[in-house]
């Protein structure tokens, strides 16, 4: 999947799904599940075992369908070897200029983490996609929705604290796109091989975006 056809789809479902801790044997039906659920868009986390050999896979697998990224990438020599696995998009859980310079000159999508205003400003001058707002979680709707006031030509993403129960409005006050992990990528059924657990779950958080 291009830039423009991956764009496209996180405009579409507006979900990265965020794989951390996911054995490699895993990671093939996870996309299954995911895609089967209506959900494109997955970034594979560079803290979990074989993430780049696992990115490869599943750029050779699904990636004529999803679009799959590199996740908590720190540097620039993590940018350059998620790229060279076959990373369609990098996302940061920091903000580094120069990581989001090299990405932007290589047409590479990201999605730098920041968490202030001076941060989210800094990232976005830099080239970045849209901005992860990290840690989110904490701070919650309120925060995020302060920063769109001075902040609202700089798409922002909400990453940790999405559910079902609020995805609707994280987008309802301007939010680009919500990373969400463990609340859906839910370890414990991976492991048990429930794959239809995920289904279910990534089918209902896209219902939930549109009811």
């Amino acid at each position: 999947m291009n830039r423009e056809q991956g764009l496209a789809e996180l405009t579409r479902t507006r979900i990265v799904a965020i794989v951390r801790g996911v054995k490699a044997e895993h990671a093939v039906p996870l996309a299954e599940a995911l895609y089967n659920g209506g959900i494109t868009v997955m970034e594979v986390t560079l803290n979990t075992p074989g993430a780049l050999p696992m990115i490869s896979e599943l750029q050779a697998v699904w990636g004529d369908r999803m679009y799959i990224g590199a996740g908590t990438v720190l540097d620039l020599e993590d940018a350059q070897r998620a790229a060279a696995a076959g990373a369609a998009f990098l996302v940061t859980p920091n903000t580094d200029e120069d990581v989001i310079r090299w990405a932007a000159a290589e047409g590479l999508p990201i999605f730098p983490g920041a968490f202030t205003p001076t941060e989210i400003v800094k990232a976005w001058k830099a080239g970045a996609t849209a901005v992860k707002v990290f840690p989110s979680a904490s701070v919650g709707i309120a925060y995020i929705k302060e920063l769109m006031g001075p902040l609202d030509h700089i798409p922002l993403m909400a990453v940790g604290g999405v559910t079902e129960a609020n995805i609707r409005q994280f987008l309802d006050i301007g939010c680009y796109g919500l990373g969400i992990g463990g609340s859906l990528v839910q370890l414990k059924e991976v492991e048990a091989g429930n794959f239809a657990a995920i289904t279910d779950k990534a089918a209902r958080l896209l219902a939930a975006i549109t009811a």
